[in-house]
């Protein structure tokens, strides 16, 4: 998106143009061929949905044609990872490439070692602590925890009178890897019955994929991993480094 005369222009292509993309079955298969993209447009010409989509068909509330609807639909998958993955925005990750994106983002640290060298604070934790596996329970279970934005947000205290920053501290727990959006869905009142708006519904990349794949390169530097993201989107992009950089450094 652009400000032109103070007014939001989203960038995109015709709805005819051969590039442009028409339904999340097209996007998926842009994501997985690329193995990233973000939601709108930033540094590197055509890498986000935007730049591949018809601008009038955002926010129209239609998931066949809607982009915006997508998020929703292409998460729910488990075939991608969306959150705020890049610069703070949202974006996907292909489940090909996102163990090298953890290993980049993460350091190497699984969250409880990052923590303890002091890596992460003590507001990330409060959230993780909802999502980390308890003593004697395993991460390979699929689907296992997943939690309401609204909810995550009382639970790890973050409501009235608690502590700050929820959406800034959600954030960086995405940039970092450690959680990511697994659908939206309306809220449920006591009876168990949605309503309202839909909200992000968070859950962690290992009960996506299961632990041993999301940290299956572990076994080589974060340093190479970032490199072969960086030949991966030259290759799909007309990018330069620091490009790429403002992009996927964090």
């Amino acid at each position: 998106m652009e400000v032109i005369n103070g007014e939001w222009i989203m960038q995109g292509v015709d709805f005819d143009d051969p590039s442009c993309v028409h339904n999340s079955d097209e996007l998926l298969a842009v994501i997985e061929e690329v193995g990233f993209l973000p939601l709108f447009s930033n540094e590197i010409p055509g890498f986000s949905v935007e730049n591949i989509t018809e601008p009038s068909f955002w926010w129209c509330g239609d998931p066949e044609v809607d982009p915006w609807e997508w998020r929703a639909v292409l998460a729910r998958t488990g075939k991608v990872a969306y959150g705020k993955f890049f610069q703070n925005k949202a974006g996907f990750v292909s489940k090909k490439w996102f163990p090298y994106f953890a290993n980049f983002r993460r350091d190497g640290y699984d969250f409880d070692a990052r923590f303890e060298d002091g890596k992460a604070g003590r507001r990330e934790k409060l959230i993780m602590d909802l999502f980390w596996p308890k003593e004697g329970e395993i991460w390979d279970a699929p689907g296992k925890i997943s939690i309401f934005s609204n909810e995550v947000k009382e639970k790890a205290g973050f409501g009235k009178g608690g502590e700050k920053g929820f959406e800034g501290t959600c954030a960086k727990l995405q940039m970092s890897s450690y959680i990511t959006v697994k659908d939206f869905r309306p809220r449920l009142n006591k009876k168990g019955e949605e309503y309202g708006w839909a909200v992000a519904v968070y859950t962690l990349p290992e009960y996506l994929w299961g632990y041993k794949y999301v940290t299956k390169r572990y076994n080589e530097s974060p340093e190479e991993s970032y490199n072969k993201i960086v030949k991966q989107i030259k290759k799909c992009f007309d990018a330069d480094e620091d490009q790429i950089r403002k992009i996927f450094r964090h």
